[in-house]
């Protein structure tokens, strides 16, 4: 694959789209996990593949969705489940849980219906469902370069902030923090996220992307900027072996780098099990 890196310009665009989904997606799941939130990647994930899926079958009867990259309808789809989730969660704010479920119910309902309408694009979906290698255009890992700076800004203009109404809500209001607009641009840039990862990863796996390297990493750190490291390393070294893997075995992208994580939480375990390190059910409290 070294090789065919510098040859092959459709390797080199999931390459490097690769890398910077491998740090930003953990570097949101971490904030999503320590807020016990894990569930809204899947659902926002299933949001994306309605729109995705009706950007399809838009494309087969509608000259301009003809012309649309499905990715942004995905993104937008993405983008309006995460502002749905943060409705609902005002609505039912002593069940708040509820909201995850019932967008997550909504977009595979309306995603079953766009793909059971729609006749030929099969095997256009099975792309955005496990990722593919070969469809990541350069237009692609441009979208995914602009949301990572966004990303990134986010969290280097919001760190403090985010860590306070991870871990202590009461505290952070008191002491002035916009809580409600944090959390709802912190979710609208997680929607953009997925969107964009869906090409590499897939919609069905990229909350795995946000999860998983997190499981491993808070049983290795004993600290919050200390998972956020092990997050990243993590999520990197199992998208560049997943990558690999799928290049050379000719499978989707999704599946080898989903399992690489798998394989490397299985072995952190095993390796704290054997030092005997206390399981992570308290790592919120040693974070904060």
């Amino acid at each position: 694959m070294i090789s065919a890196l510098f040859t092959y310009e459709f390797l080199q665009n999931a390459f490097l789209s690769g890398l910077i989904i491998g740090v930003i997606a953990p570097l949101l799941g971490l904030f999503i996990v320590v807020r016990r939130l894990a569930l809204i990647a899947d659902a926002l994930s299933h949001v994306a593949l309605a729109g995705i899926a009706g950007s399809l079958f838009l494309s087969q009867s509608v000259l301009l969705f003809s012309a649309l990259n499905p990715v942004y309808l995905g993104m937008a789809s993405a983008v309006g489940g995460s502002l749905l989730i943060e409705r609902l969660r005002g609505a039912y704010k002593h069940f708040e849980e509820l909201a995850i479920p019932i967008i997550l119910s909504t977009g595979i309902g309306f995603g079953a219906i766009f793909i059971s309408l729609a006749k030929g694009f099969g095997s256009d979906l099975v792309g955005y469902l496990f990722g593919s290698v070969s469809a990541v255009s350069r237009q692609d890992l441009w979208i995914i370069i602009i949301i990572a700076i966004v990303v990134l800004a986010f969290i280097r203009l919001f760190y403090k902030e985010m860590f306070a109404l991870s871990f202590d809500k009461e505290y952070a209001k008191v002491s002035g923090v916009n809580g409600k607009f944090i959390q709802i641009v912190f979710m609208i840039i997680v929607a953009l996220v997925i969107g964009a990862s869906m090409r590499i990863v897939g919609i069905l796996l990229v909350s795995s992307l946000m999860t998983i390297p997190v499981a491993a990493a808070i049983q290795l750190a004993k600290s919050f900027k200390g998972a956020l490291v092990y997050s990243i390393i993590i999520g990197e070294l199992s998208v560049i072996i997943g990558l690999f893997a799928a290049f050379h075995l000719d499978i989707a992208p999704g599946g080898t780098i989903v399992i690489t994580s798998i394989i490397i939480l299985l072995l952190v375990l095993g390796w704290t099990k054997m030092k005997g390190k206390q399981p992570s059910r308290k790592v919120k409290g040693e974070f904060a």
